[in-house]
């Protein structure tokens, strides 16, 4: 038809989902973000109307000034952004280099904070995204993850009228690139420190012990990919452990916290702790574990403390990512 409106139409959009960031470390951006994020029924499972008035009463009064301080500690002031924003924009960056191609947009989003997904998603679809291939960035699939992106990606496709083709990839714990990478970036550690550990701690983010007897397969995951890890590096030690655990509930363990304060007293004085699943520095690794971590092991006795940093956007990762979203590329 001649008024027929101009469509455009034929490309592939590739997305890669973080879990997200506020974009300030002020009190209301912090609190923005938090009341997003503490929303979400996959990530808190208590009942929504009680869960409402403790959140808007009491969390989000008190918790963004503690949530700040810890993003003040971390923040990237030249660049004035997170860490976790910081990288991820750089993941794409790199990843647009790396798959060249002028059928693709490649882009990124944020599960809670900005570019929220629904922006991203708009603009694919505007400048013609006919399929979509979406990475969480999330190594060990677990509900209050992995799934909550596919919650929100399904939300926002029920209300559009010209649906994409989807395909989402939901977890790579035990993808040989991934391992392959977790073992390099341990030895490019070790190498760059004069002493040698007494035991490696895998630190992984903690669920509620409930999700894991409900079926969430996250648990098994984790100790997956540590198994991988130890089976390609067998000089030290590694043990699992879970950290950031949120309320009085029971979470999976054993507490990389408590942990920290115990190894000392066994002999365990010098330690190493990597996060497998974490595909970007952010709060959790750099101010609970970088910070927190090491001052309550020195306290407990312990005589050296050091992180592996996270993938990131080194190259490993980068062929890493491109292998995993080029498998699902129909018209490469």
């Amino acid at each position: 038809m001649k008024d027929h409106p101009k469509i455009n139409y034929g490309k592939t959009g590739i997305l890669i989902v973080n879990l997200g960031t506020p974009d300030s470390t002020s009190w209301l951006d912090i609190r923005k973000y938090l009341k997003e994020f503490l929303s979400d029924r996959r990530v808190i499972e208590v009942n929504p109307i009680i869960w409402q008035i403790i959140l808007n009463l009491f969390i989000l009064t008190f918790r963004p000034s503690k949530t700040a301080k810890a993003y003040k500690e971390i923040w990237m002031k030249k660049e004035n952004m997170s860490p976790l924003r910081y990288y991820t924009q750089s993941q794409t960056m790199k990843l647009r280099n790396k798959i060249k191609n002028k059928n693709l947009m490649i882009d990124f989003a944020m599960r809670y904070g900005n570019p929220s997904i629904k922006s991203v998603l708009a603009k694919m679809q505007n400048d013609g995204c006919e399929n979509l291939i979406i990475l969480p960035l999330y190594p060990q699939y677990a509900a209050a993850t992995t799934a909550t992106v596919c919650d929100e990606i399904y939300r926002i496709l029920m209300k559009t009228r010209w649906q994409p083709s989807l395909q989402i990839i939901p977890h790579y714990e035990s993808e040989p690139l991934y391992i392959d990478a977790l073992v390099k970036s341990i030895e490019n550690k070790i190498a760059l420190i004069n002493w040698e550990p007494d035991l490696i701690v895998a630190s992984y983010h903690g669920i509620p012990k409930k999700y894991f007897e409900k079926g969430d397969p996250y648990h098994c995951y984790c100790h997956k990919t540590t198994r991988l890890i130890k089976e390609k590096f067998t000089r030290i030690p590694i043990e699992t452990t879970f950290q950031s655990r949120f309320g009085p509930q029971e979470w999976l363990q054993p507490y990389t916290d408590k942990t920290l304060e115990k190894l000392p007293s066994t002999g365990k004085k010098k330690i190493l702790v990597i996060c497998p699943g974490f595909s970007s520095d952010c709060v959790e690794t750099l101010e609970e574990i970088a910070i927190q971590g090491k001052e309550s092991f020195l306290k407990a006795g312990g005589s050296n403390f050091d992180v592996v940093p996270c993938l990131n956007d080194n190259d490993d990762h980068i062929k890493l990512i491109s292998t995993l979203v080029e498998r699902y590329i129909i018209n490469k």
